[in-house]
């Protein structure tokens, strides 16, 4: 996998429209370009949807925070680890739609639109956030890899944190072919350990939908292929309805 390298270049919100570039669901950013400066996003609400994106794309990692003892993981004849077998859950009012696991019960958080957590590891859970935004589509914060970047910085500012790498991000068409972007770094914090976050953004109908997932990857105990494999359906199933 690829890492995406540092950029310079101005705050994330003022950050200006960028060709999109077609790529996988699990495309990886390209290498680092200079681009010239940006004309700054013309309302106080689209600078403020940009500290949103800040704000709320850490927070389902956040959940970690809640003390729970790991438990043993199995897998299943199919393959598919016990308890992440897969179902459909929609929001139709608020617009969204994803793959969860079906063992996953849906709780109540402050500022969530939607918190699932594994049933005795609440640190390990799927959230989404949706705000109102005056955007039209994600590509008006920056590319995929500018977004990462401000992403991790906004993580290395926390106490707890210990270290966060950006491990790829790139982009996808969803619903209607609207930009879909999906980051995924790696999160070592004193609330929780070490933990694989990925994370999926996108612009529809004027509101800004973030999805996070975050999910165990100790030293001890890795994150295992198959596993991974269920959590990237996960993001790669996220989209407006």
């Amino acid at each position: 996998m690829s890492h995406v390298c540092p950029r310079s270049g101005p705050p994330l919100a003022l950050a200006g429209r960028h060709r999109r570039r077609p790529h996988g669901a699990r495309a990886v950013a390209p290498k680092c370009e200079a681009h010239p400066s940006h004309p700054p996003l013309p309302t106080r609400r689209a600078v403020s949807a940009a500290t949103l994106l800040l704000a709320a794309l850490p927070f389902p990692a956040s959940s970690a925070q809640l003390e729970a003892e790991a438990t043993a993981e199995g897998q299943g004849e199919s393959g598919v680890p016990d308890g992440l077998e897969l179902e459909r859950y929609t929001d139709q009012e608020q617009g969204f739609t994803l793959l969860k696991p079906a063992s996953w019960p849906k709780v109540e958080k402050a500022g969530a639109t939607a918190l699932f957590q594994q049933e005795g590891k609440g640190s390990n859970n799927i959230g989404v956030v949706v705000n109102p935004v005056r955007l039209n589509s994600l590509t008006e914060f920056g590319t995929p890899q500018f977004v990462a970047d401000r992403l991790l910085q906004a993580e290395k500012k926390k106490e707890s944190t210990k270290s966060a790498e950006v491990i790829s991000a790139g982009e996808r068409s969803g619903h209607g072919g609207l930009t879909v972007y999906e980051i995924e770094y790696a999160l070592d914090s004193t609330r929780g350990g070490m933990k694989r976050i990925f994370s999926a953004a996108f612009v529809a109908s004027r509101k800004l939908y973030l999805l996070n997932i975050a999910y165990s990857d100790a030293q001890e105990k890795p994150l295992d292929s198959q596993t991974r494999i269920v959590l990237e359906q996960v993001v790669h199933s996220f989209d407006s309805v």
